[in-house]
C-alpha cells in the first residue's frame, strides 16, 4: 500500500490485485507486468503481504493458460500492455453514429406519437367540452344508426346573443324555429333530401314534455292554428316540441335535431374562407345591411348572415322567396366543407371543428363529439348532385283576407312525404323504377291464378276513411276478384300497402299484384288467414300510399311535382 502511495506501484492498487475468476467463482492473485511473480497460495482466509485479498477468499495461484480478468486500472492510469504471449482483450464494438442517430430519432417519433395521441383525445374532449346538448326525452332517437336511413332536424333559431347580434331585429327573442330542414338521408347513401318548413306554415303543436335545469320535467300545453316557429321558445318549449310538431304537423319523424343561432352562419363562413353566392342584380338592403353587387361574391361572417337574413331583396319579400335563397346558400357551403381545399388544409378543418362544435346545440344522443364526425361522414357519402333541395308544398292560409301565413297543400304534400318516408329519391327516380321493377319480377315470377280464385281480406291502414270498402268494390265489380271482403282498420298504420301470403297462395299474390300494380317489396310471405267463408286469404292491407280505388300503387313511384334544386348546381337569387 506504501509501494502504491509512493508512486512504485505502477499505479496499480494492490487491492485490485486480487481478482474473482469466472470460471472458478474464486479470487486469484493477479500481478502486473512491470513486476512478475510466482504465484504463491496464501493461508486460507489470508492474502500474501503487500496484497489486499478480498476477506473470507481464497489466494489460488494463476495456473498456466487460464483465463483469469485482468485487474481493475486506476482512473487516469494509462492503458496496460497485455501479458507477453496472450492475446489483449477486444475492445468492445462501438455503436456507429448513424446507428445512435436511429435510435434516438425512433424514441424522439414514439414520444411525439405518444404524445400526439394524448394531445389529439384531448383536443376531442375539448370540441366534446364546446358542444352544447339538450335533454328531449323520446322526442329523439335513443343512438345514431350507420346502417339505417335517418332525419335530423336543422334548426336556425333567431335568438340575438353573441357578438353583434344585438341590432338584428327583436333582440328580446327567446330563439323561435326561424329556420327549419328536415335532412333525410337515405339508408343507402345515395341520396338526401333537405326539406324546408316555413316559419309561417300553420299548425297545431302539441302538448310537449321539458326538461329543466334542475331535473324536473315539465308539460307545456299545446296550441291549435299557430306559427310553426313557435313551437321553440314559445312558453319554454324545447328543440324536442318542435321535433313533435314536425311529426304530427308534416308526418315525417325527426330522428335527431342540431340547432344553431346568428354566430353559426358567421363562424363557420369564416372557418372556410368564405361561401360564393350569385345575385342576378345589385342588392343594398337596409335592414339586413347585405350590399353586394350583381354576379358572383363571396360572403363570410357579418355579410353571409345578411345575406341569408334579408326577405327583402329577393322574390315577393316574403318567407317562402327567403328559403329559396337559403337553400342555395347552404348548396354552396356544402360544396365548400367537401371541397379538397377545405378536407387537405389542417388549419381550415380545425377552424370548422371549433367554430362548428361552438355553435351547434344537439340532442344527448349525438352529443358526443365521434358521433358528429360519424354523421358528417355518412353524409359526406352521398354525392351533392343527389342532395335536393324543396319546401314542404303549402298554399295560402284560406282564413286570412289578406294571406300572410300559409298551411300544407294537401294535394301535393302527401306524395312528397310519402317518398321520403319511403326512403325514395328525389334524384334517382328511374333507378328506383328500375329497382322496383326488379324487384317485382324476381318476386313475382311464375304463373298468375284467375281473378275468381283469388281470396283476400282488405284492411285499412293509413289509407284515407273509407278506402277498404272501395277497393272491395273495385275488386269485385271491376278486376273480378268476387272472393274478397272488407276486414276494417289494421292494428296499426302503414306507410306502404302491403299483401301477406301463404306461399302455397303465390299465384293469387302474383294476380293481386298485377291488377294493383304492387311492387315486389309490397309482397310479404307468411301465414294465411281463414276469411268470411271459412276458407285461406291473403292480408291485403292499405298503407297511406293508397291512392284510391283502381289506382295502380307502381304509378305513385314518380317524382311528386314539386319545386327543387340540388346541391351541386350554383344558382343565382333573383
Amino acid at each position: 500500500m506504501d509501494a502504491q502511495g509512493r508512486g512504485r506501484a505502477d499505479n496499480v492498487d494492490p487491492a485490485d490485485q486480487w481478482v474473482l475468476n469466472p470460471n472458478t467463482g474464486e479470487y486469484e492473485l493477479r500481478l502486473t507486468p512491470s513486476a512478475p511473480q510466482s504465484a504463491v497460495p496464501g493461508p486460507r482466509g489470508a492474502a500474501p503481504s503487500g496484497a489486499g485479498a478480498p476477506r473470507g477468499r481464497t489466494a489460488t495461484p494463476v495456473a498456466p493458460g487460464r483465463d483469469v480478468p485482468p485487474p481493475r486500472r486506476r482512473r487516469g492510469a494509462p492503458p496496460e500492455e497485455p501479458l507477453p504471449g496472450r492475446r489483449g482483450r477486444r475492445p468492445g464494438k462501438q455503436k456507429s453514429s448513424a446507428k445512435k442517430a436511429l435510435l434516438w430519432t425512433g424514441g424522439t417519433m414514439a414520444f411525439v406519437l405518444v404524445a400526439g395521441a394524448a394531445t389529439g383525445y384531448f383536443y376531442l374532449k375539448h370540441l366534446e367540452g364546446n358542444v352544447g346538448t339538450t335533454d328531449v326525452g323520446d322526442a329523439a332517437a335513443s343512438n345514431f344508426s350507420k346502417d339505417e336511413a335517418f332525419n335530423i332536424l336543422i334548426i336556425g333559431t333567431d335568438k340575438r346573443t353573441g357578438e353583434g347580434n344585438e341590432g338584428y331585429g327583436d333582440a328580446g327573442s327567446v330563439g323561435h324555429a326561424d329556420t327549419n330542414i328536415l335532412l333525410h338521408v337515405s339508408k343507402d347513401r345515395t341520396n338526401a333530401t333537405a326539406l324546408s318548413i316555413p316559419r309561417d306554415l300553420i299548425v297545431d303543436v302539441p302538448d310537449c314534455e321539458t326538461n329543466k335545469d334542475d331535473g324536473t320535467k315539465d308539460i307545456v300545453a299545446g296550441t291549435e292554428d299557430v306559427r310553426f316557429n313557435t313551437s321553440l321558445g314559445q312558453g319554454g318549449r324545447d328543440a324536442g316540441c318542435t321535433m313533435r310538431t314536425v311529426d304530427t304537423a308534416i308526418g315525417i319523424k325527426p330522428d335527431h335535431f342540431v340547432m344553431a343561432d346568428f354566430n353559426a352562419v358567421k363562424t363557420l363562413t369564416s372557418a372556410v374562407g368564405g361561401v360564393e353566392v350569385c345575385v342576378e342584380k345589385a342588392v343594398k338592403d337596409k335592414q339586413s345591411k347585405l350590399d353586394l353587387p350583381a354576379g358572383t361574391s363571396t360572403v363570410e361572417g357579418e355579410q353571409a348572415l345578411a345575406f341569408v337574413r334579408t326577405r327583402h331583396a329577393f322574390g315577393n319579400q316574403g318567407d317562402l322567396d327567403r328559403i329559396k335563397v337559403q337553400q342555395q346558400f347552404l348548396g354552396s357551403l356544402m360544396r365548400k366543407m367537401t371541397s379538397g381545399d377545405t378536407l387537405t388544409n389542417p388549419a381550415k378543418l380545425l377552424k370548422l371543428a371549433e367554430a362548428a362544435t361552438n355553435a351547434l346545440t344537439v340532442d344527448q344522443a349525438i352529443g358526443k363529439v365521434g358521433t358528429l364526425k360519424d354523421i358528417a361522414l355518412e353524409l359526406k357519402k352521398v354525392p351533392t348532385k343527389n342532395i335536393s333541395f324543396m319546401t314542404v308544398p303549402v298554399k295560402d292560409n284560406p282564413a286570412e283576407p289578406t294571406p300572410v301565413t300559409v298551411v300544407v297543400d294537401e294535394s301535393k304534400a302527401p306524395q312528397v312525404v310519402d317518398a321520403i318516408n319511403n326512403d325514395v329519391s328525389f334524384t334517382e327516380v328511374k333507378a328506383q323504377q328500375k329497382k322496383e321493377a326488379a324487384a317485382v319480377a324476381a318476386r313475382l315470377k311464375g304463373t298468375k291464378s284467375a281473378a275468381s280464385d283469388v281470396r283476400v281480406r282488405i284492411l285499412n291502414g293509413g289509407a284515407a276513411a273509407g278506402s277498404a270498402q272501395q277497393q272491395l268494390a273495385y275488386l269485385q265489380t271491376e278486376a273480378g276478384v268476387t272472393k274478397s271482403d272488407n276486414a276494417g282498420n289494421a292494428e296499426a298504420a302503414l306507410a306502404r300497402t302491403t299483401l301477406e301470403y301463404d306461399p302455397d297462395q303465390a299465384d293469387q299474390a302474383r294476380r293481386l299484384a298485377d291488377i294493383m300494380g304492387l311492387s315486389g317489396a309490397a309482397l310479404k310471405p307468411g301465414k294465411s288467414v281463414t276469411n268470411a267463408q271459412g276458407l285461406p286469404a291473403m292480408t291485403l292491407t292499405l298503407g297511406k300510399d293508397f291512392k284510391g280505388a283502381g289506382v295502380k300503387l307502381n304509378s305513385a313511384t314518380v317524382t311528386p311535382d314539386v319545386d327543387k334544386s340540388t346541391a351541386d348546381k350554383a344558382q343565382c337569387a333573383s
